[in-house]
């Protein structure tokens, strides 16, 4: 069986901590149990990560999209409607898109 929270909560800490890395004055983060904001700073483009606790899944609003993730049997979090999107991969594509900084997960 597939630890939902403790896969959210090491992917929420990876993120937090991949955009902590970079300075300030070009991105934002806000974390919040169920829910991370990143805020690109110069245009303040927001790319939402939160968790659907009832579904097991987590959901990403960035690029004018909300995509749905959910856990593969391999444990990667894969989007929900087979377009082969990794979540880490979305996350950080998401971000380089409002903002221009590459982060890494």
């Amino acid at each position: 069986m597939i630890d939902y929270a403790g896969s959210v909560s090491s992917f929420f800490k990876r993120l937090v901590a991949a955009v902590d890395g970079v300075d300030p004055d070009l991105l934002e983060c806000d974390a919040t149990g169920d829910m991370v904001t990143i805020t690109a700073t110069k245009s303040g483009t927001k790319v939402i990560v939160n968790t659907q606790r009832a579904v097991d899944q987590i959901w990403v609003a960035g690029k004018s999209a909300g995509v749905h993730f959910s856990r593969a049997d391999d444990g990667r979090w894969m989007d929900d409607k087979g377009k082969g999107l990794e979540l880490g991969a979305w996350v950080a594509e998401c971000v380089r898109d409002a903002s221009g900084v590459t982060i890494t997960l």
